[in-house]
């Protein structure tokens, strides 16, 4: 098989997918299906029914990556971010997930996510500039 490699900028979703397709039925093969689940906890305004932040995550292999949580600045310091948290610990325990992991800056909230039980497993420097971007688990019973 020849092959020729291209560069393109600003890719767009049907370029994605033909990188991902090839990707995924490898790590099919390898490790079985990796039963993908999004979830979603939402925080909605009381006023208006509008979707104010929440968390947003997905299983994949028994375990659940949250990819967003956001709290928005009038509704910081009530306990919603501990209780998204723990929404999604008791929906990974549902599952049978293995455990929980999250990556974050390190100028967003570290210790909230160490407060709650997780461990750092990693770190990338300078990611942005001056900062620090952290992974962390945890691992459920």
């Amino acid at each position: 098989m020849s092959t020729r490699i291209e560069r393109k900028a600003n890719p767009g979703e049907e370029d994605r997918s033909a990188v991902l397709r090839p990707l995924r039925a490898y790590n099919m093969a390898q490790a079985g299906d990796p039963k993908p689940e999004a979830i979603a906890l939402l925080v909605r305004s009381e006023d208006s029914d509008e979707v104010i932040g929440g968390l947003y995550g997905e299983i994949f292999y028994r375990w659940l990556f949250i990819e967003l949580l956001a709290i928005p600045d009038q509704a910081r310091g009530q306990g919603i971010g501990s209780q998204l948290m723990n929404m999604a610990e008791e929906v990974a325990r549902e599952k049978g997930c293995t455990g929980i992991w999250l990556d974050t800056f390190s100028f967003q909230a570290p210790d909230f996510y160490r407060k709650h039980g997780y461990s750092q497993f990693g770190e990338l420097d300078v990611y942005p500039a001056e900062h620090k971007r952290l992974f962390f688990q945890k691992r459920l019973q």
